[in-house]
């Protein structure tokens, strides 16, 4: 809609940074005339009764504009290529690791030397965990920033990141860091001029003198961290008073019903995109907009926000994806990709945890219905949008699925997430797996779960033993874990150290800064002359790397894989199976998966029910041909197997 008032107003602002408009910067001042009126209606549904919103608004048209004319000419050209690509992060050629810099090879100046290492494995896409300066014995692993635009001196500076952002560049690899919108460490300038009285920056975070607001927000709002962090509020004895601490009590909440917030951070947003950033991960999104009342989390608002720093970046910096890291319910995760008018215009990327979750859910059962049971809500996930998969990243397992998808696969939904945890945390009798419990609420007896994919899946507890059959197995159920998502669709993500069979890693114990935060344990420091094991045949590491390897192989070959929203979920002739058919053009490709510890067989019915009634397969995993049968006939899979069918006739 064209809206003469507002289209004066950014002429305005656009002639005083003397923007080119017909010339070089045409396209820029493309981009900010069609998002203008978005931009407007987003920011005015949030700030309208706001006094001070006509000048904010005024200051995020300029910041918009000022990130744009700084933004180099290669990242400029960049951003071209992606956008005549189309949705350039939907293809089956980009695979991600996800790394804590100093445990992976001690600071920034040393990644250049490793991007080899990456290469070899079929890795182009690298997540740097926080980097960004945060207090170093309050730094929730570096979410609780103290400055945004200053690289911690533990990893290096500024000039490191940049310097590796050029290398990659040259190796056309992809880079993805995290953004904390929600909160800054209480050691932020913001939260050091608060604590000093002065009013403009404590109107910042939610601060109130009495604990009268407060005990009324937590009425209704959860205890994220009951056992480490009880609570949603905290007192500053500086300025005598209490502010919303939602995650931990050195994270103080910002307040984004002041835009002088809002501008603040979108100037850190773009910050980040003309490091050169590719996809910019926006940690705990559901959290940043309050209302008393409410849980505090996925609020209308958030989404608003979120949509509206999505259509400012779509102008500054076209070429930089936004990841919204919502681990919430399954139908609440779907929201972050927008809705309405908005669908496929929030986040581009999320983590696709339910899936993750329910992976584990498979393999300590060996019963695929719980997970199927979810399908019907992760299949809406709307195109032009994607996942990121996993089967393990930084962060603790949640089992955030719902009750009811329990309950349709017949188990009681209490009994069910018990078994899991006593399962996991090597509790249930005979179970392989070595993991523990984190943060255990023993009001509701939830827990989440910490431990490696090494450890969980047997390992660590395989190794102890020297047991080769045991080693064996649990060898099987990681390659199992993680070809199942590698082919599900989305930009696959592995955490370090479970490409060479990491298990978990204990020193964490003897650093007061981590002791308290079991999920260390699965954030190991690497040991680059075990490492080198990967090289040596038979062993543990060789096995795991070059088996990885392989699989990233194989998914870059099939164009099929692509994120088309081309997934069907097969039927489950065989309750220990999971399958599912990817098409794509005249391709067709089958991914069938036995989390059983037993032989399975799956008749070839299943593989004739969508239209493509195959005649001849070939399994890229086994490196073997199937001609199928009738529907008395069975595909075999070993205890752990699984096989990657591309149709050939």
């Amino acid at each position: 809609m064209y809206n003469p008032a507002l289209h004066q107003q950014i002429n305005t602002i656009l002639r005083k940074q003397k923007i080119d408009i017909a010339g070089k910067d045409n396209a820029f001042y493309v981009r900010m005339m069609a998002n203008a009126d978005h931009i407007q209606t987003l920011y005015t549904e949030i700030y309208a009764e706001h006094p001070r919103a006509g000048k904010a608004f005024e200051q995020l048209i300029e910041g918009i504009t000022k990130v744009y004319l700084a933004r180099p000419q290669s990242m400029r050209d960049k951003d071209e290529q992606k956008e005549r690509k189309g949705y350039w992060y939907l293809g089956n050629d980009i695979a991600g690791m996800s790394l804590y810099v100093d445990r992976f090879c001690g600071n920034l100046a040393n990644l250049p030397a490793k991007l080899d290492y990456f290469e070899n494995l079929g890795v182009n896409f690298l997540h740097l965990m926080p980097i960004f300066e945060s207090p170093a014995e309050a730094s929730d692993g570096g979410y609780a920033v103290s400055n945004f635009r200053k690289v911690d001196e533990r990893f290096g500076t500024l000039d490191d990141l940049v310097n590796l952002r050029k290398h990659m560049d040259e190796k056309a690899m992809y880079l993805m860091v995290d953004i904390v919108l929600n909160h800054t460490s209480n050691q932020h300038q913001w939260a050091e001029r608060a604590k000093e009285g002065n009013a403009e920056y404590q109107d910042y975070f939610y601060m109130f003198d009495s604990r009268e607001i407060p005990d009324e927000f937590e009425r209704s709002m959860f205890e994220i961290f009951p056992e480490s962090s009880p609570g949603n509020f905290t007192w500053v004895p500086e300025c005598n008073k209490w502010v919303m601490t939602v995650f931990h009590h050195y994270q103080w909440d910002l307040n984004y019903t002041n835009p002088a917030v809002f501008v603040a951070m979108l100037d850190n947003v773009l910050f980040y995109a003309n490091l050169g950033v590719d996809v910019l991960r926006i940690d705990a999104p559901a959290f940043i907009w309050k209302q008393m009342g409410t849980n505090c989390q996925n609020l209308p608002k958030a989404h608003t926000l979120l949509r509206l720093i999505k259509q400012c970046v779509m102008v500054a910096a076209p070429g930089m994806a936004i990841l919204g890291e919502a681990i919430v319910a399954p139908k609440d995760i779907l929201k972050y990709f927008g809705t309405g008018a908005y669908t496929a215009r929030e986040c581009d990327f999320a983590y696709n945890a339910t899936q993750m979750a329910l992976q584990w859910d498979m393999l300590a059962t060996g019963d695929t219905r719980v997970m199927l049971a979810a399908q019907y809500l992760i299949l809406q996930k709307p195109f032009g949008t994607s996942w990121i998969t996993y089967t393990r990243c930084h962060d603790d397992i949640g089992l955030a699925y719902d009750d009811d998808m329990i309950r349709q696969a017949g188990y009681n939904s209490y009994d069910h997430r018990k078994f899991l945890q006593d399962y996991y945390s090597g509790k249930y009798p005979d179970s392989p797996a070595t993991g523990a419990l984190f943060s255990s609420n023993p009001k509701n007896g939830d827990a989440r779960i910490s431990g490696s994919l090494a450890s969980l899946c047997g390992l660590e507890k395989a190794l102890a033993e020297k047991n080769k059959k045991t080693i064996d197995t649990a060898i099987s159920k990681i390659l199992l874990m993680q070809a199942h998502s590698f082919f599900l669709g989305g930009v696959p993500m592995l955490f370090y150290g479970d490409e060479a069979g990491y298990t978990n890693d204990y020193s964490f114990l003897d650093d007061p800064a981590k002791s308290y935060d079991n999920r260390w344990m699965h954030r190991p420091v690497i040991d680059w002359k075990k490492n080198e094991r990967i090289h040596k045949k038979g062993t543990v590491e060789h096995r795991i790397f070059s088996a990885t390897q392989k699989l990233l192989a194989i998914r870059k070959k099939l164009a099929v894989i692509a994120d088309y929203k081309n997934l069907t979920w097969l039927n489950p002739y065989n309750i220990h199976v999971a399958g599912y058919l990817r098409t794509f053009e005249d391709q067709a490709f089958f991914g069938v998966y036995n989390f059983s510890n037993k032989t399975a067989y799956l008749t070839w019915a299943a593989f004739k029910e969508h239209g493509i009634n195959p005649e001849k397969l070939y399994c890229h995993w086994t490196e073997k041909e199937f001609i199928t049968g009738g529907n008395a006939d069975f595909l075999v899979l070993e205890p752990y197997g699984f096989h990657l069918l591309e149709v050939i006739a």
